[in-house]
């Protein structure tokens, strides 16, 4: 693969040229060109014929979501969304992930932005026509295990596909996706209206219960789970663990110290390799493993990691590791232990 054309879309001249410096540091990319507007842009993808996008939020003209909403309907291709990593630039950036945009990176540091645009370059991009999301489960009775899930880049849509199919009275599950930190609290919210069950960031001391699904909040600590009559939801300070904060691998981790072979690990779509030896200390321990097969990811990235170490019991594909997920933290009345 030769190098990553990159289009830079921003209403600001300064931004563009911000964002043309930290990525013309890099060799393995070339900025071929820039734009003030989406209608400027609409040429330039035209004339230019860019691998990556990047696309500012807020743009006049036409918003950069209803830009974004166009490009996915008629001409998918990589696009990183650039936002102010504040409260209204997450759930607007939270949007454009679920219309399919592959990653935010926040103004002004551009932290990771070219890591992110070459993995954008090989990301698998789908249009907006999509099939109709699966109804949640019915007559779902949970056992005592606990299902715990890591995600990174595209685990945004990834997870929304999963959890709009759980029942209500779900499993209690843990999740880890990794996510600036006021994007989690509007994530979990935008969840929490879409699913059955009850979504939540989670908060140090929070039981761990049925019916509840909790979100480790973005930045700054870990999220694992704590033992005893209840078990509960535990915030630990703490470095960054693979490049990140919350960890995949430090929840995995904590939930085989915790609960060992009354445990599903599920590790989805995503840039990397954390969560791969959680994952496999998990499978280690008698806790059954699931990793998304790479035909479905966004990046198979953290999937193939987890794989590769032979930490993933089943690869399968997105839409069918709901049904596995919660048929293996089910009662044994229904056939699985």
């Amino acid at each position: 693969m030769g190098k990553v054309r990159v289009l830079i879309v921003d209403d600001s001249a300064t931004i563009r040229g911000i964002i043309s410096n930290v990525l013309g540091r890099d060799p393995d990319i070339e900025v071929v060109g820039s734009a003030g507007d989406p209608l400027e842009a609409r040429d330039a993808i035209k004339q230019l014929n860019p691998d990556v996008i990047t696309l500012d939020v807020e743009m006049p003209k036409m918003s950069g979501i209803e830009f974004l909403e166009r490009i996915m309907r008629l001409r998918p291709m990589p696009v990183l969304m650039v936002s102010t990593l504040t409260q209204a630039g997450a759930a607007t950036s939270l949007q454009a992930l679920e219309l399919g945009a592959i990653d935010c990176v926040g103004k002004p540091d551009f932290e990771g932005l070219a890591e992110k645009v070459k993995a954008a370059a090989r990301a698998r991009v789908r249009s907006l026509a999509q099939a109709p999301r699966s109804a949640p489960i019915q007559n779902y009775r949970p056992g005592s295990k606990i299902l715990a899930i890591g995600s990174s880049t595209g685990g945004v849509e990834a997870l929304h596909t999963l959890l709009s199919t759980f029942p209500a009275n779900c499993p209690p599950t843990i999740i880890t996706q990794h996510m600036p930190p006021t994007f989690t609290a509007s994530f979990a919210a935008r969840l929490d209206k879409l699913c059955a069950p009850t979504v939540q960031e989670a908060t140090d001391g929070a039981p761990i219960v049925p019916g509840r699904v909790y979100l480790a909040p973005g930045g700054s600590a870990h999220l694992e789970v704590r033992g005893g009559a209840t078990p509960s939801c535990r915030l630990v300070e703490g470095p960054p663990v693979n490049g990140h904060r919350p960890s995949v691998d430090v929840l995995f981790h904590s939930v085989c110290r915790t609960y060992g072979r009354r445990a599903v690990g599920v590790i989805l779509t995503g840039m990397g390799r954390d969560g791969a030896l959680g994952l496999k200390a998990m499978r280690e321990s008698g806790a059954s493993t699931i990793g998304q097969d790479e035909a479905s990811c966004v990046v198979y990235g953290m999937p193939k990691a987890a794989f590769e170490l032979g930490a993933v019991q089943r690869q399968l594909s997105l839409g069918a590791i709901a049904g596995a997920a919660l048929d293996s933290c089910a009662l044994e009345i229904r056939g699985v232990a």
